[in-house]
């Protein structure tokens, strides 16, 4: 019969997060995820492998999880567009510091050269890109936006403003990422927003 597990990987998973979001990819080990957790690194090899295969195994769990981050972020805003800018604070939490931004490119790095990291990475995106266009459908099918553009086209504009957005806030470092984020999209989406007295 197995032994329970003392930790669920929910728990390790959100300890690798943490030390992710703290320090570049050289600066933790498997032995300092099992201190944030209680278990010995040793327990970590046995359940996850090396500390390359649980990174993986991460990015596996956000590939899976990004329908439900959407699902969950619509859920708790009243509008499409609203659901999109609380997307566009989720990204910008990347840039909450110069300094965590600087470790998220670092792993973005080692993301683009890994093979198995790669196809997750590209998953995750396409993932958000097809919640991005749903939304933008939804916003035009409820007279959020108007006028005529492909929604595809739109959704990857989005992520090229977000994206973009937070590379130009980490140079200039001028107010909130956050606001950074949510300036340069009003711009996008500025030309396509119902004014109130259209109606």
């Amino acid at each position: 019969m197995a032994r329970p597990r003392k930790v669920s990987d929910e728990a390790v998973f959100a300890a690798v997060h943490a030390l992710m979001s703290r320090l570049g990819p050289t600066q933790w080990t498997l032995r300092d995820v099992g201190r944030e957790v209680g278990v010995t690194a040793s327990a970590l090899v046995q359940r996850f492998g090396s500390k390359r295969d649980l990174q993986v195994a991460l990015m596996e769990r956000w590939a899976d999880g990004t329908g439900d981050l959407f699902a969950s972020l619509r859920a708790g805003a009243e509008t499409p567009l609203a659901t999109l800018y609380a997307y566009a604070d989720c990204v910008a939490r990347l840039g909450e510091t110069p300094a965590g931004l600087a470790h998220h490119l670092a792993y973005l790095q080692i993301d683009l050269t890994d093979a198995a990291m790669q196809s997750r990475l590209k998953r995750q995106a396409e993932e958000s890109r097809e919640s991005i266009c749903m939304l933008l459908d939804e916003a035009f099918a409820r007279g959020e936006l108007e006028g005529v553009v492909e929604t595809a086209v739109l959704a990857r504009l989005v992520e090229v403003i977000l994206n973009g957005s937070l590379m130009v806030w980490g140079v200039y470092q001028e107010g909130s990422a956050a606001a950074s984020l949510r300036q340069d999209l009003d711009a996008l989406l500025g030309p396509y927003r119902v004014r109130s007295g259209d109606s």
